[in-house]
C-alpha cells in the first residue's frame, strides 16, 4: 500500500516571500502575538478569496503573517502608486502582488487578469471588501464593494471571510506611530467558506453582486462579533449617508 503524499506548504518553496518574511515577521512578532482562531478552516491549497475585515493601515501586514503562518503565500490587490516606490515595487511586482489603478479606464481590467492567473495557478489572494478603512466609529465592518465575490464567482473559488481584533492597538486608524509596548495580542478568526451557490450561474449585474457581497459582509461581521463578544450594529455603516468620500482619510 502506498504511503499518504505529504502535503508541501507554499512557504517551503523559495520565493521572494522569504525576503518579506525575514522583513516583516521580526518587527510583527515583537509587536504582537497571535491568536488564530479556526486556522484549520484555512485552505492549505487551491485558489480562494480571503476577505477580511479593514481598520487599520497595517492590516495586510496583520493578515499577510497570518496567511503565511498558515502555509500560504499571500497575494493582495495594492493600490497602484506603492508599486512605483523603489525597492518596495520591485518586491511586491517579484511576490506576485496585484497593482490596481483607483481610477482611469484600466481600473478593472489588471485585476481581473490577476484572479484568472491566481486561479489557474491554486494561489491566493486577499481583497478587502469594504475597499478602504471601515469608517464605522466603532470600527465594525462597514458596507462592502463587490470586487471580492465578483472575482470569486467569475473564477468559481471559494471566499473565506476573517476578521482580526487587537491590531488598532499596535496601529490606530490613521495613525503613524507604531506601539510596540506594551505586546499586543491580535486575535484572527477565520470562517467557513461563504456560500455563495445561490449566486452562481445568475448575470453578474449590480443587483446580483450587491447581494452577494452583503451575504460576505454579514460573514465578516459575526466572525468579529464572536472576537469581541459584541453585537454589532443592526444597520451597517454607509459612508453616503454621512457625507463621508469612500477614499482617503477622513475625521471619525
Amino acid at each position: 500500500m502506498p504511503s499518504p503524499r505529504r502535503f508541501r506548504s507554499e512557504k517551503s518553496r523559495p520565493s521572494a516571500f522569504w525576503i518579506l518574511a525575514g522583513l516583516l515577521l521580526p518587527f510583527m512578532n515583537a509587536a504582537a502575538r497571535f491568536r488564530i482562531v479556526d486556522g484549520d478552516k484555512f485552505p492549505r491549497s487551491g485558489a480562494f478569496v480571503l476577505a477580511p475585515n479593514h481598520y487599520s493601515e497595517i492590516d495586510p501586514i496583520v493578515m499577510g503573517v497570518v496567511s503565511w503562518k498558515l502555509g500560504r503565500q499571500p497575494r493582495f490587490l495594492a493600490k497602484a502608486s506603492v508599486f512605483e516606490i523603489p525597492i518596495v515595487g520591485l518586491i511586491l511586482r517579484s511576490s506576485g502582488q496585484i497593482p490596481v489603478q483607483r481610477g482611469g479606464s484600466v481600473r478593472g481590467s489588471e485585476p481581473v487578469k490577476a484572479a484568472q492567473r491566481l486561479a489557474a495557478r491554486g494561489q491566493m489572494v486577499v481583497v478587502y471588501p469594504e475597499g478602504t478603512l471601515t469608517r464605522d466609529p466603532d470600527l465594525w465592518p462597514m458596507r462592502g464593494k463587490t470586487g471580492a465575490v465578483r472575482i470569486a464567482l467569475e473564477q468559481g473559488i471559494p471566499i473565506v471571510p476573517a476578521a482580526h481584533w487587537g491590531t488598532q492597538h499596535v496601529l490606530e486608524r490613521y495613525s503613524k506611530k507604531i506601539s510596540f509596548f506594551p505586546r499586543k495580542t491580535i486575535a484572527v478568526k477565520i470562517g467557513d467558506p461563504v456560500d455563495l451557490s445561490a449566486f452562481r450561474g445568475r448575470s453578474l449585474d449590480t443587483a446580483t453582486l450587491n447581494e452577494a457581497t452583503a451575504v460576505v459582509m454579514q460573514a465578516i461581521t459575526g466572525l468579529l462579533e464572536d472576537l469581541r463578544d459584541e453585537k454589532a450594529p443592526v444597520k451597517r455603516w454607509n459612508p453616503a449617508e454621512h457625507n463621508q468620500k469612500e477614499t482617503g482619510r477622513f475625521e471619525a
